[in-house]
């Protein structure tokens, strides 16, 4: 696959980049930064030596003048160096630290916010379509997702199949994150029929026959490694009654794929339907992360089940968009966004469709889900290229 570049804008000063495995954290700094010290913790001799002794970070800088910037590839596998880090940038040496990380979880024991003010929290995600250009497609992009690891690779069915199998390997089990993997092996299935939809967490406690609270830290576990996001419900100025609980995604909808299983019993429209509205989402959340406003997600359900799939809202208005995996569009279908934009006069909204015209419903701009993804760029509005 050709190189392809990043909306990813680097801070000038000291970061924290975290992305779940395969996103592309390690190329995206080696490439940005030549010049840098490289350590990488996934190396077994590299993780050791500074497992044993963080201090000879400090040594190896002091020994070479020349060092400016130091990037720290998967810096979870050693928390213990964030100290050592905090501890550097206080010195004023002049030296500027790229930490990578692909699970926030040992890194908020280890304390991550002392690093506040000093380091900057970015993330980076799978490719959006603006980044692929003319290479997205669609269709492909809803079967495999867009990870890179995948995208490069000349198997990518058997690099999903194998996705999920090394995360339980070198995340879950090798951490001891869980007690019993068999559970949480079936958790990862069971929650995949949740993935765009909202979040139960009895029903999938009682799919794996578990207790809430083990599903619960299992969420927690998904979060934190980053294969997992909650999306919460609208409610500013609210004049309806709104449901409470959040919808849950997989990060990628290849990923998605890979654990949602399928057989006679399961609809194919169902889960195409999901896994476009996952991948609407997962490009919605990349280009909040990649912009300087300050944005949020949101969807909005009314306790009476109407309900719209995203809503963005920021410092440049208020958005709110319904996916929908048809090439026809149905009176039906603009019912949700019509009583959005009844109790939301201000907003401005927008229907994706599989179709591949562009069509005016009254206030309602119903678009070719391609088209709005291959608009989606960080650095201008949401709606400027429409």
């Amino acid at each position: 696959m050709e190189s392809v570049g990043r909306f990813f804008d680097a801070p000038r000063s000291n970061f924290f980049l975290f992305g779940p495995r395969g996103t592309g954290k390690s190329t995206l700094v080696r490439q940005g930064f030549a010049r840098a010290l490289y350590i990488d913790l996934l190396q077994p001799d590299t993780f050791r030596t500074f497992s044993a002794s963080p201090e000879r970070m400090r040594e190896r800088l002091l020994a070479d003048p020349g060092i400016a910037e130091v990037i720290i590839d998967e810096i979870q596998k050693v928390p213990e160096l964030l100290d050592l880090v905090h501890s550097l940038i206080e010195e004023k040496r002049g030296w500027r630290f790229i930490l990578t990380g692909s699970s926030a979880r040992k890194l908020k024991r280890a304390g991550v916010d002392s690093l506040a003010g000093r380091a900057r929290l970015c993330s980076l995600h799978p490719f959006i379509a603006a980044e692929l250009g003319g290479l997205f497609d669609l269709e492909r992009a809803l079967q495999i997702g867009l990870l890179p690891i995948v995208l490069d690779s000349p198997e990518p069915v058997q690099v999903l199949r194998t996705y999920a199998a090394l995360y339980l390997r070198e995340e879950v089990q090798s951490e001891g994150l869980v007690r019993n993997i068999g559970n949480f092996s079936r958790f990862l299935e069971a929650v995949s029929f949740s993935h765009a939809s909202l979040l139960n967490v009895s029903s999938v406690a009682r799919e794996c026959e578990v207790e809430r609270k083990v599903v619960d830290g299992y969420i927690g576990i998904l979060e934190d490694l980053l294969l997992a996001y909650r999306v919460n419900v609208f409610t500013k100025r609210a004049r309806r009654a709104l449901v409470s609980h959040p919808k849950f995604y997989l990060f990628d909808a290849g990923v998605y794929r890979s654990l949602r299983p399928r057989g006679p019993l399961d609809r194919p429209e169902e889960i195409e339907g999901h896994a476009l509205e996952g991948l609407v989402g997962q490009h919605l959340r990349a280009w909040i992360a990649y912009s300087d406003d300050d944005w949020s997600l949101s969807f909005w359900r009314t306790r009476s089940g109407v309900e719209v799939d995203f809503v963005v809202y920021g410092p440049g208005g208020l958005f709110a968009i319904e996916v929908k995996n048809s090439a026809r569009i149905r009176p039906q279908d603009l019912r949700s966004l019509k009583a959005f934009k009844q109790d939301y006069p201000e907003s401005r909204t927008y229907l994706l469709y599989r179709g591949a015209d562009r069509l005016r419903k009254g206030d309602i701009l119903c678009l070719p889900s391609h088209e709005f993804l291959l608009q989606l760029r960080p650095g201008r509005g949401l709606d400027e290229g429409l």
